[in-house]
């Protein structure tokens, strides 16, 4: 939805921290919508920048230790029935949301090469000496 909402207000040219915010606002559906109008109707100016709105509903709304899933699942990922190229891409993005304490590269290499389904690609994969995911 973040995504849905930034591309309209793009699209529409909404220049200007407190006019997104106030966009971003009108789109809001369900819980999100009742909990930002609760807050602005007891302090009108809290959401005067958009970096605040958005702070506040990823503070409120994202499950908790949603880092700690990210980098439990990053370190347990099986290739299974993706392709090589899809694991990769999967595997990068789990990385790139593991923000506090980044995984480092070693240890992304060794879970892809370690977790691919056995055949050709591991086998050249393993003849390889990797530094990067790229």
């Amino acid at each position: 939805m973040v995504r849905r909402i930034r591309r309209a207000i793009k699209a529409r040219h909404i220049e200007g921290d407190e006019m997104q915010a106030t966009f971003y606002l009108s789109n809001l559906t369900g819980r999100a919508k009742t909990w930002a109008l609760g807050l602005k109707l007891h302090e009108p100016n809290v959401f005067e920048l958009f970096k605040t709105l958005k702070y506040r509903l990823i503070e409120t709304f994202e499950p908790p230790k949603a880092e700690f899933r990210e980098r439990s699942a990053l370190l347990t990922l099986k290739q299974s029935k993706r392709d090589v190229h899809a694991y990769a891409e999967y595997l990068r993005y789990l990385a790139s949301s593991v923000t506090e304490s980044p995984v480092d590269e070693h240890t992304l290499i060794n879970v892809f090469i370690y977790d691919l389904v056995d055949g050709p690609v591991k086998t050249c994969m393993f003849r390889e000496d990797f530094h990067t995911l790229e």
